[in-house]
C-alpha cells in the first residue's frame, strides 16, 4: 500500500482561485499543509502582472470564478476592495502566529472576504473577522507586526520560489506542482501515484531551442 505523501497547499488570500481551492479542499476533507505567500512576490520574482492589473483578465476572472463557485456549489463574494495589502492575513494564518488555531484562521479569513465581502487588507477588520470565529483578534493581529513573523511570511515565499512556484493556488505533491484550483483533482491523482509524468517523458519539448524572442 502507498503512503500518500501530505499535499502543500501554497496561497495569498487575494485571489479568487485560491479560495475556491480552498473550499473545494474543504468539501473534501483533504489532508493538507497550508503555507501563506506573498503572491505579489511571486510575480515580481517571474516579471509578471497580476490578473486585476490587466483590464481584459479582470473582466474575464469575475465571470470565470462565478462559473467555477457555481460548479463547486460554494457562495463567492467579493471583498470590499481588490486589490488590497494582504500581508497581515497571511502573517496571522503562519503557524508562527495561529499555531494549532491555523485552520479556524485561514476559514475565518476566506469567508469575511470571499463570502461576506469583508474587507481583507484593514487590521481593524481582520480582527473583528477573528473575533467573529471565538478567537482573539487583537492578540493574533499584534503578533503579526513582531520580526520574526515578517520574515516567517519572506522565508515562505523565497522557498516557494526556489520550489518553482510562480503563482497561486499552488499544490505541490512529491515536488511536483499543480498550479490552479481547476489542478486539484491532477494534484490528488499525482498524490495516489496515478497521472505521473516523469522528467523524461518532457525533455524533448523542453529542450526545444526558441527562434524568436518577445521584445520585453
Amino acid at each position: 500500500m502507498r503512503n500518500e505523501p501530505v499535499m502543500q497547499f501554497y496561497f495569498d488570500f487575494i485571489s479568487p482561485y485560491a479560495y475556491l481551492a480552498w473550499a473545494a479542499l474543504r468539501k473534501r476533507g483533504e489532508r493538507v499543509t497550508s503555507t501563506p505567500v506573498l503572491f505579489a512576490a511571486l510575480l515580481n520574482h517571474h516579471g509578471q502582472l497580476g490578473p486585476a492589473e490587466i483590464p481584459a483578465k479582470r473582466r474575464w476572472l469575475a465571470k470565470d470564478t462565478t462559473r467555477q463557485a457555481r460548479k463547486l456549489g460554494v457562495p463567492l463574494g467579493h471583498p470590499a476592495s481588490h486589490p488590497f495589502n494582504p500581508l497581515t492575513a497571511l502573517r496571522v494564518s503562519l503557524p508562527e502566529v495561529a499555531g494549532d488555531a491555523q485552520a479556524e484562521v485561514i476559514a475565518a479569513l476566506f469567508e469575511h472576504g470571499w463570502v461576506e465581502g469583508g474587507e481583507l487588507g484593514d487590521d481593524a477588520a481582520i480582527v473583528g473577522a477573528l473575533d467573529r470565529r471565538g478567537l482573539d483578534g487583537a492578540a493574533l493581529v499584534a503578533k503579526t507586526k513582531e520580526p520574526a513573523v515578517k520574515e516567517a511570511l519572506m522565508k515562505n515565499t523565497a522557498a516557494a520560489i526556489a520550489a518553482g512556484v510562480f503563482g497561486v493556488p499552488t499544490f505541490v505533491v512529491d515536488d511536483e506542482i499543480f498550479w490552479g484550483s481547476d489542478r486539484l483533482e491532477d494534484a490528488l491523482a499525482h498524490q495516489r501515484g496515478e497521472l505521473v509524468v516523469h522528467d523524461h517523458e518532457v525533455a524533448d519539448a523542453l529542450a526545444i531551442r526558441p527562434s524568436a524572442q518577445r521584445r520585453r
